[in-house]
């Protein structure tokens, strides 16, 4: 099954008025191609398997369905849903919970590595209806006996594709030996590896298959391609910056030691870079996305494995500084600019013994690549790329009762800055980011550090490269 032509209004289908007027309000006008083939067999209780990748509007797709099975005065986990890491579990914690407000009090928890596990049990016991997590941390509460799938209607597999790549396989099949039977499986996957047809066999019932053509390779995003020697690779990724200006670039290598190499290129030229790979502690990871996401850094530079579950709304400027081998991961890249009918700028970098994977990537989007000279690439702007805003960092979260509206009081009311002067707020469990104008950052820091949030002395710092 494909998806339909054209989008459909989400009015089509079997939903509340309540649920239609809070999509309305949300911005959601019609059905994304994913949403629109998966949503009428999905909320007619049918098991589902939907290729799609992030970007695609998946998240409301399964939201919307396991909201339409749930009975809000039953305090017990109806939903489960399984993602491969903390970043996209947070994603999609947040997604449900702004497409679940029309409803009654509906509780979401999220059960993640990296985070203790006695405010997880704590949030359990006050009752949830969804709970949404990596496999791991699962299986920790269900081996507790914290966590109950006796009430399950709903078990979500958010990027399975993924899940099997982390060796999840044996997780994911434990997790679903203890979901009732009864229980509807919804799972969604950007490719299909054999290992997906291999789990459907052992849980699923008569699914449906799904699937929508890679998106993003239409007119939105203005591709460019450059020719490049190795030696030269690192530095023309700076010349692209200084030359295109963008707001906000990902930067995509092959490797980890590129990643590192390309940050160390880019620091030294005056840009501010960050580096998202691996092996990073989770702390410094949640510093990285967040100081990205709040515009207090110019360039993310990441690895594919890294960069999965990230989801930025408006990015100005891919750069693939490696070719991929794997075509579809080029679609995959570079759709996260463009999106919303944004325009956005891919471009990419190639030496002479990638073409033949540039030849892949031509087939698949059915297009010759269009050469453009590295002479174009001069300076247009006054040195180099520094963001708008920097991020303070408060120690204090959830845990102390902090939330963000206490933070913008504190900056506007008690100390005189301007809305326009702060930008995103993130409250963690137990740190708060706050993004602030550049000018102002050290100011700032050392006004909050002398005076109170929420009635408590609190310490902060300027987080800087």
């Amino acid at each position: 099954m494909t998806s339909p032509a054209g989008s459909a209004d989400f009015s089509t289908l079997p939903l509340t008025p309540a649920t239609l007027a809070n999509l309305t309000a949300l911005g959601y006008t019609a059905m994304t191609p994913i949403q629109a083939a998966s949503l009428p067999a999905a909320l007619l209780g049918k098991d589902i398997i939907a290729q799609a990748k992030t970007g695609s509007g998946k998240t409301a797709a399964f939201a919307l369905t396991l909201l339409a099975n749930l009975n809000p005065r039953r305090f017990a986990v109806q939903t489960l849903v399984l993602c491969p890491t903390r970043e996209l579990a947070d994603q999609v914690t947040t997604e449900i919970r702004r497409l679940a407000r029309s409803e009654d009090n509906i509780k979401v928890v999220t059960l993640c590595g990296g985070v203790p596990l006695r405010g997880q049990i704590a949030s359990l016991e006050h009752g949830a209806h969804i709970v949404v997590g990596t496999p791991g941390r699962v299986i920790d509460h269900l081996e507790r006996g914290s966590l109950d799938l006796e009430a399950l209607n709903t078990l979500v597999l958010d990027e399975a594709d993924r899940m099997l790549d982390m060796g999840f396989f044996d997780d994911i099949v434990k997790v679903a030996k203890q979901c009732p039977k009864t229980r509807q499986t919804l799972l969604f996957s950007a490719t299909y590896p054999e290992g997906i047809a291999k789990l459907s066999a052992q849980f699923m019932r008569d699914p449906v298959t799904v699937k929508v053509e890679a998106q993003h390779t239409g007119n939105q995003i203005e591709q460019r391609w450059y020719e490049v020697k190795d030696s030269q690779r690192l530095h023309t990724v700076g010349q692209l910056l200084a030359h295109f200006r963008p707001a906000s670039t990902l930067a995509f290598c092959n490797t980890k030691a590129q990643c590192r190499d390309l940050v160390d290129v880019l620091r030294a030229e005056g840009h501010s870079a960050l580096a998202l790979f691996g092996e990073l502690e989770q702390r410094e990871r949640d510093q990285v996305l967040v100081r990205f996401a709040n515009k207090s850094c110019s360039v993310l530079v990441a690895t594919d494995v890294a960069a999965r579950g990230l989801d930025i709304a408006s990015l100005a400027c891919v750069i693939n500084v490696d070719v991929t081998p794997d075509s579809e991961v080029h679609i995959h890249r570079i759709g996260r600019t463009g999106r919303a009918g944004e325009t956005g700028l891919a471009l990419n970098l190639a030496s002479m013994n990638e073409m033949g994977n540039v030849g892949k990537i031509e087939v698949l989007q059915k297009k010759e690549t269009v050469w453009s000279p590295l002479a174009e690439l001069t300076p247009t702007g006054q040195g180099p790329l520094m963001p708008p805003m920097v991020t303070l960092h408060i120690q204090g979260g959830r845990k102390e009762k902090i939330r963000p509206g206490d933070v913008l009081g504190a900056l506007t009311a008690d100390l005189g800055y301007t809305r326009e002067q702060v930008g995103k707020i993130n409250v963690n469990e137990w740190s708060t980011y706050v993004a602030v104008d550049r000018s102002i950052a050290a100011q700032v820091a050392s006004r909050l550090n002398a005076g109170r949030i929420k009635g408590k002395s609190v310490k902060v710092r300027v987080l800087e490269d």
